[in-house]
């Protein structure tokens, strides 16, 4: 689980930042967000999945489809896009720059109580999954309409 201060936050390798909207008790700039109809307040999550695994491409589509089925739609069954990417990060251990192929899912979803708790699962589950390191994850306000 992701545990942060009310501050936006970037961390190591594969960096993860949050922005204090998806928080209990944000700061106002995340509260006041003002959509002009049909737009609705909402947040908005990018995370970011590096597809090697042990230094090697490994998490073909056949994988990500069934990460994606299994993990993903039941949290968040409303929608998301995903796009195909190519990341870099560096690695802690070796202090190297890593280059590979990624997914970037994109969700939004109206903020809910239980919204953080189903990213850290997805997060979880495909670090466990794949053997990552860590999933790069990006939250912020958005005014949104589907």
């Amino acid at each position: 689980m992701l545990s942060l201060d009310r501050r936006t936050f970037v961390a190591g390798a594969g960096a993860v930042l949050v922005s204090a909207a998806a928080l209990p008790n944000a700061p106002a700039f995340a509260q006041d967000l003002v959509c002009q109809l049909p737009l609705k307040s909402m947040l908005r999550a990018e995370l970011l999945f590096g597809r090697n695994i042990g230094g090697r491409f490994g998490v073909t589509e056949t994988l990500w489809a069934r990460f994606l089925a299994q993990e993903v739609t039941p949290r968040f069954p409303d929608g998301l896009t995903v796009v195909d990417a190519s990341g870099q990060w560096r690695d802690s251990a070796s202090n190297r720059i890593v280059r590979e192929r990624s997914k970037i899912l994109i969700i939004a979803f109206e903020s809910a109580a239980d919204s953080q708790a189903k990213l850290d699962a997805v997060v979880e589950a495909y670090k466990k999954r794949f053997r990552q390191q860590s999933v790069g994850v990006v939250i912020r306000p958005a005014c949104a309409a589907f």
